[in-house]
């Protein structure tokens, strides 16, 4: 079983920064990613930023040049830096986990973190 413990997030006026974290713990296989997912009211839940162990970045077009993915291998956690913060980012962040191992792939949410952008 894998626990992920979020932290961050807040109000922020539109223009500011906040930085979300995410650290994994459990049995974690050597092959997997983490990210950040975000589901705004009455819209689908959708990928924010994901950082494979293996290196691979991968962004959401609303917000690539704004936000920023680090990962710690050593400790399994993520950061994601958010800078220029718009409104439309305002939404609850998710963690999420994703590892293979033994043939089969298992996939873990945090309990989510609100993240609000007043204009």
């Amino acid at each position: 079983q894998v626990q992920l413990q979020e932290s961050g997030g807040g109000l922020v006026q539109a223009g500011g920064s906040l930085t979300l974290s995410c650290a994994a713990s459990g049995t974690i296989f050597s092959i997997n990613v983490m990210g950040w997912y975000r589901q705004a009211p009455g819209k689908q839940r959708e990928l924010v930023a994901n950082f494979a162990n293996g290196g691979g970045r991968n962004y959401g077009d609303p917000v690539k040049g704004r936000f920023t993915i680090y990962r710690d291998n050593g400790k399994n956690t993520v950061t994601l830096q958010m800078n220029s913060l718009k409104p439309e980012d305002t939404a609850v962040y998710y963690c999420k986990l994703t590892t293979w191992g033994a043939g089969t792939s298992y996939e873990y949410w945090g309990q989510g973190t609100q993240v609000t952008v007043s204009s």
